[in-house]
C-alpha cells in the first residue's frame, strides 16, 4: 500500500517539476480601471484594460500575464497556450485583494429595475438591432449527418415546389437519447460577427422542441465559434413552414479550421420524424450590453451572499405532476423568485418593492464560463478569484499540463445546461442545471489543482469527468472545499490512470445556496456515479470529508480494483450514511463500521468529528486535540496543510 502511494507521490512531483522553473520570456500587465488597450502592456504604467485585449493578443510560449490585485473584469478569460517546460502564467501584481474575474450582471441600482406588475420588478431588456447581410446560401451548401448508438437515419437534399430543402430523417431511434447522437452539419459559417442573427425556415413531419444551433468545428477539438438559442415561442417545430431567427453569439474562441452549421437532436427528434431545414442567411446585429442580458440567469446573489434567489422556469412543453416542486412555471410567487425571460433578454423577480433599494449589492450570474480553456496546455494560474459566473469556473475539454494553485473559486452555476426527458415517451421530466468549480472535461493529462478554496458550487467544486475519454496524471491536493453540492466528481467510460486526491478539507456537502432549489438534491463528497472505465491507481488519502446532507460517497459500480481510499478522517450524523454503493434501484447506504468491513476500504483511516481552528471564519486548521493530527500516511494531519481561513475580502462585508 505505502509503496503505491508513494509511486503516486512521486509521478506527481514529476510531471509539474518542469512547469514551475522557467524563465520568463516577457511580461503583460493588465489594470481593470487605469489600464488602456491600446498602450503597449509592458509595464504596470502601460498596462492593458480588458482580457479581450489579453485573449487576442500574440502571447507566446513562456510569457506572464499580471492582473493587477484590486481589479474586477466581468469578461471570460480564454488562456494562451505554452508548450512543454515553458508555460504561460496568468498571475498578480500589485498589493490587495486577489483580482476578480466574474460573469455577471450587476443590477445594484433601483433605476436598473422597473416595476411591470405589482410586486414584479424586470431589468431592462433589449431587442438587438439587424445591420447588413453577412452570409447567403450559395448552390454549395451541403449537409450531412451522423446517427450513434442505435439511432438509425439519414440526411438528404429535396426539391419541392420549386425550392431546395435539406431533410433529416430519423427511422429508427436508439433505446438511450441524448442530444449528441444524431448531430446535422450544414455548411461552413466562418469569420461571423461577434453578433449575429440567423435566419432558417422550419418545418417537421411530427412536431418536435427545437432549443438551439451551433457555429462550431466538424472534428476534434470541437472548437464553438457561435452558438443561440430559439425564442421560447419558436421552439415547437410543426408540420407548416415557419421562419426563425437565432441570436449568435461569439463564444470568444478562434476555430482553428472554418466552423460550420450544427445542430444535436438526438435527445428530442421522434422515431419516423423528418425535420425540414432552409437557410435563410446572417445578418449583423449589436445589442445594447447595457440594456439587456444575453444569456440565461442562474443565480440572483444579493450583497454578495446574504441572500439569493430561487431560479424558476418557462417551458410549455413541460406538462408533469408536481410543478410546484420542479419549479415549471414562472411561478414569481415568493420574495427572490426569479425568471430569465430569454425572448427580451431580461430577469423578473419577485419583491416588494424595488430590488436596487432593497440591497447594497445585486450580482445576476450568466451561463458563461469564467475561464474557457477548451484545447488548452502548458498554462499555470496562480492567485486568481472567480466569482458569480452561471457555467464554469474553469471550463473546457481537451486539456493537458495545467496548474492552478491559490486560487479562491465561489458561487458558481445554476445556469440551465437542457431538459432531461424521459427515454421511453420523449417528454420532459426536470430542468438540468449545471456549474462545477473547476472541470477538467474529457481527454485530460497531467493536471495539478493545489492550495485552493472553493465554496457555494451549484454542483461539483472539482472535478475530472468525461462520457469515453482518457484521463490520466491529474493531482488534486491541499485544497479547502465548503458549502458545494459535491466536493469531488468523478466519472469516464474509457481509461483512467493515476489520479491522486490528497490532503484536501471538505466540509458541509449539499449545504450551500442550490441544495434547496436542485430538482435532484445530492450532497456528496466524493460523486462517482457509473464509473465504467479501466481505472488505476486512483488514490483518494489523507483527507477530511465533515457532513454532508445525503452520504459522503455514492457509486453504482464496483472498481475497487483502481481505486484506494486510506487514511481519510470522516464524520457525519448517525443518520447519514458513509457510501451509498451498489446498481441504481438495488443500492445499499452503509453507515461507517459497515463500509469498512463490507468493502474493505479505509482500513487506517477514521470516523470522528475534526475540531477546527475558527470554522466561523472558514479556517479548517485542524486545533491541538483534534482527531486526524497524526492520521495522514506520513504520520501527519489529514487535510488541507497550513491553509489559512478567509479574510473580510472574500467574506465582503
Amino acid at each position: 500500500m505505502n509503496g503505491r502511494l508513494s509511486a503516486t507521490a512521486l509521478l506527481a512531483s514529476a510531471i509539474f517539476a518542469g512547469l514551475t522553473t522557467q524563465a520568463v520570456a516577457a511580461e503583460y500587465f493588465v489594470d481593470s480601471v487605469d489600464g488602456n488597450d491600446n498602450a503597449a502592456g509592458t509595464s504596470e504604467a502601460t498596462a492593458w484594460k480588458t482580457l479581450h485585449k489579453v485573449n487576442s493578443a500574440k502571447v507566446l510560449p513562456g510569457d506572464t500575464v499580471r492582473l493587477r490585485r484590486g481589479g474586477l473584469w466581468r469578461e471570460t478569460l480564454v488562456p494562451h497556450s505554452g508548450e512543454p517546460g515553458r508555460p504561460v502564467t496568468y498571475t498578480t501584481y500589485g498589493s490587495g485583494v486577489k483580482p476578480i474575474l466574474q460573469q455577471s450582471v450587476d443590477c445594484s441600482r433601483a433605476e436598473d429595475w422597473y416595476e411591470v406588475e405589482p410586486g414584479i420588478w424586470s431589468t431592462r431588456g433589449s431587442e438587438p438591432a439587424v445591420h447588413e447581410q453577412v452570409w447567403r446560401p450559395h448552390d454549395g451548401v451541403r449537409f450531412n449527418g451522423t446517427f450513434q448508438n442505435g439511432m438509425e437515419g439519414s440526411v438528404r437534399k429535396i426539391a419541392e415546389d420549386g425550392c431546395d430543402f435539406w431533410r433529416v430523417e430519423l427511422t429508427k431511434r436508439g433505446p438511450k437519447p441524448a442530444p449528441h447522437l444524431i448531430q446535422v452539419w450544414g455548411p461552413e459559417m466562418a469569420d461571423l460577427p461577434a453578433t449575429a442573427i440567423l435566419k432558417l425556415r422550419l418545418r417537421a413531419s411530427k412536431p418536435f422542441p427545437l432549443s438551439g444551433v451551433q457555429i462550431m468545428m466538424p472534428h476534434h477539438p470541437w472548437t464553438l465559434s457561435h452558438g443561440g438559442g430559439l425564442k421560447p415561442d419558436d421552439q415547437k417545430i410543426g408540420t407548416d413552414w415557419r421562419e426563425v431567427a437565432v441570436f449568435l453569439k461569439s463564444s470568444g474562441k478562434t476555430p482553428s479550421s472554418k466552423p460550420r452549421f450544427h445542430m444535436s437532436l438526438g435527445d428530442v427528434m421522434p422515431e419516423g420524424g423528418a425535420l425540414d431545414i432552409a437557410l435563410v442567411g446572417v445578418w449583423r446585429s449589436e445589442v445594447d450590453p447595457k440594456a439587456s442580458i444575453d444569456a440565461d440567469v442562474g443565480l440572483f446573489l444579493c450583497n454578495h451572499g446574504e441572500k439569493w434567489g430561487v431560479k424558476k422556469f418557462n417551458n410549455p412543453e413541460w406538462d408533469v405532476p408536481g410543478e410546484e416542486k420542479w419549479q415549471r412555471t414562472i411561478g414569481l410567487k415568493k420574495e427572490l423568485d426569479f425568471w430569465y425571460d430569454p425572448d427580451n433578454r431580461r430577469v423578473l423577480v419577485r419583491h416588494d418593492e424595488n430590488p436596487g433599494k432593497a440591497y447594497k449589492s445585486i450580482e445576476l450570474a450568466v451561463k458563461k464560463h469564467i475561464v474557457r480553456q477548451d484545447g488548452c496546455h502548458d498554462i499555470v494560474y496562480d492567485g486568481l478569484w472567480l466569482r458569480y459566473g452561471a457555467a464554469h469556473g474553469f471550463g473546457g475539454g481537451s486539456t493537458a499540463n495545467l496548474v492552478i494553485r491559490n486560487c479562491d473559486i465561489c458561487w458558481i452555476g445554476g445556469g440551465l445546461q437542457t431538459w432531461m426527458r424521459d427515454a421511453k415517451t420523449g417528454k420532459i421530466r426536470y430542468p438540468v442545471r449545471y456549474g462545477n468549480g473547476i472541470e477538467f472535461w474529457a481527454d485530460c493529462r497531467n493536471h495539478l489543482v493545489e492550495r485552493c478554496r472553493l465554496w457555494e458550487i451549484y454542483d461539483a467544486a472539482v472535478t475530472n469527468q468525461g462520457r469515453q475519454s482518457d484521463e490520466t496524471d491529474i493531482v488534486w491536493r491541499d485544497n479547502v472545499i465548503w458549502n458545494s453540492e459535491f466536493s469531488y466528481e468523478y466519472w469516464n467510460a474509457r481509461m483512467t490512470r493515476n489520479v491522486l486526491f490528497e490532503h484536501n478539507t471538505c466540509v458541509d456537502a449539499g449545504h450551500g445556496w442550490a441544495h434547496a432549489q436542485r430538482p435532484d438534491p445530492n450532497g456528496a463528497h466524493l460523486m462517482y456515479y457509473s464509473n465504467r472505465a479501466a481505472t488505476t491507481n486512483f488514490v483518494v488519502r489523507d483527507n477530511i470529508f465533515c457532513r454532508t446532507t445525503e452520504w459522503t460517497c455514492l457509486s453504482v459500480i464496483d472498481w475497487r480494483s483502481g481505486l484506494v481510499h486510506d487514511h481519510n478522517l470522516y464524520w457525519n450524523e448517525e443518520s447519514v450514511p458513509v457510501m451509498r454503493w451498489g446498481p441504481w434501484g438495488r443500492q445499499k447506504s452503509l453507515p461507517w463500521a459497515d463500509y469498512v468491513k463490507d468493502l474493505q476500504m479505509d482500513l487506517h483511516s477514521a470516523f470522528a468529528e475534526p475540531q477546527f481552528v475558527d470554522p466561523s471564519r472558514r479556517d479548517y486548521r485542524l486545533r491541538p486535540g483534534s482527531p486526524g493530527l497524526t492520521l495522514a500516511s506520513d504520520g501527519g494531519p489529514v487535510g488541507a496543510r497550513n491553509m489559512p481561513g478567509l479574510d473580510r475580502d472574500q467574506s465582503i462585508r
